[in-house]
């Protein structure tokens, strides 16, 4: 059976895993070494000369998530702020413009504004649901990319993708992805027309709060070549035992986030019970703008809940610092629940700007505990509210 036939799971544990072929070690050797011995001047093993270039570890988790995600190509590197960075600058030059979500991850639109609007880059934040906007703001500019995230960080907005898609490419511009929410077994956005996916393999990819790191996938090969020489060239890369950890949480990708997703599912509607609750922000939810179309590009609806508090920002710190199961930390996606104050944590690098969090608002990453846990711990944080 092809690859190409194989199904998500079957992917995720065999893709870039062959066996090792001196001992038949059924789990791939991390390949430590930082360069390789030639067989004369010029003559590479397998391509193989130093490790900022190439190393066998991290070339078995490219190949695994060009598999899952329905590529050609895909780049392994050090964040994934890196990632982002290393694209921008394979793809764009002084000029250009980006359009992108106005509820972007904080530090996205960081690097994007104040590291790269120095070197010349623009932006234009729009809201993505708003196509005739999404129109307006490419046609106003010389734009390379439309980027968006799919459900967004943290407002859980949804993006048509085969409409943006459309959009991006009638401009003559590329269509970027944040997949890190969904993940590939959630969403694949390649197949709804995007031109690139990028993700912060740190959160679901990872999935065990261990290793940070950061993801490209195309399917154009002239699109690769670009991404490939900055990747060299720049070399923010991931180092073995990254690359090693990361395609260790991917082979379990698939299990994990149907657990996450039941378990989002499961507090998203208990939240929206609660009398203290001024909305819940979950696409798993009927009551969500944008429910039919998650269901339509979707598998399911992942692990991240945002909530709103009617008591205001005091209502979501007290909640915020008063659990036990769910830890107050950054970040999300692994197999423990995290719980998140984006005002002051992931965003607080867009406060006053039109990107800026709600300060009542709350964001929850569901693991894979008992979600009868997950919704005690949650109950026993409401009490402290007033």
């Amino acid at each position: 059976m092809s690859a190409e036939n194989q199904g998500f799971n079957t992917r995720a544990v065999h893709a870039g895993q062959a066996f090792e072929p001196r001992t038949g070690a059924v789990v791939p050797p991390v390949h430590f070494s930082s360069t390789y011995a030639q067989d004369g001047i010029g003559g590479l093993r397998d391509g193989y000369e130093y490790g900022r270039g190439t190393n066998p570890t991290r070339d078995a988790l490219q190949e695994q998530l060009a598999a899952l995600e329905g590529g050609s190509h895909a780049y392994s590197f050090s964040s994934g702020l890196a990632a982002e960075d290393s694209l921008i600058r394979a793809l764009t030059r002084p000029g250009d413009h980006i359009v992108l979500g106005n509820d972007a991850y904080g530090g996205t639109y960081r690097l994007i504004d104040r590291v790269l609007g120095d070197w010349g880059i623009g932006n234009t934040p729009v809201d993505m649901a708003d196509l005739d906007a999404v129109r307006k703001a490419v046609a106003a500019n010389k734009t390379r990319f439309v980027w968006v995230e799919t459900p967004s960080n943290p407002l859980m907005k949804i993006t048509d993708i085969e409409a943006l898609a459309e959009v991006a490419h009638d401009a003559g511009a590329l269509l970027v992805v944040d997949n890190t929410f969904a993940s590939p077994y959630l969403q694949t956005p390649l197949a709804l027309g995007a031109d690139v996916v990028v993700h912060s393999t740190t959160k679901y990819i990872g999935g065990h709060s261990d290793v940070v790191g950061g993801a490209i996938v195309v399917n154009d090969a002239d699109l690769a070549e670009k991404i490939g020489f900055v990747q060299f060239a720049v070399g923010a890369v991931s180092g073995p035992m990254d690359a090693f950890l990361t395609t260790r949480g991917l082979k379990t990708l698939g299990v994990r986030m149907d657990r996450h997703s039941d378990n989002g599912q499961a507090v998203a509607e208990w939240l929206l019970e609660r009398p203290e609750v001024e909305a819940v922000l979950y696409p798993g939810l009927p009551s969500h703008p944008g429910h039919e179309l998650a269901k339509k590009q979707m598998k399911k609806f992942g692990g991240m809940v945002s909530v709103q508090f009617k008591g205001g920002e005091a209502a979501a710190r007290t909640v915020a610092e008063n659990t036990s199961v769910f830890t107050l930390a950054e970040s999300l996606g692994g197999i423990e629940s995290l719980m998140n104050y984006p005002s002051e944590m992931t965003h607080a690098s867009v406060k006053g700007t039109e990107l800026a969090v709600p300060v009542n608002l709350i964001r929850l990453s569901c693991g894979i505990e008992d979600v009868e846990d997950l919704i005690a711990d949650l109950e026993r944080a409401f009490t402290f509210l007033k």
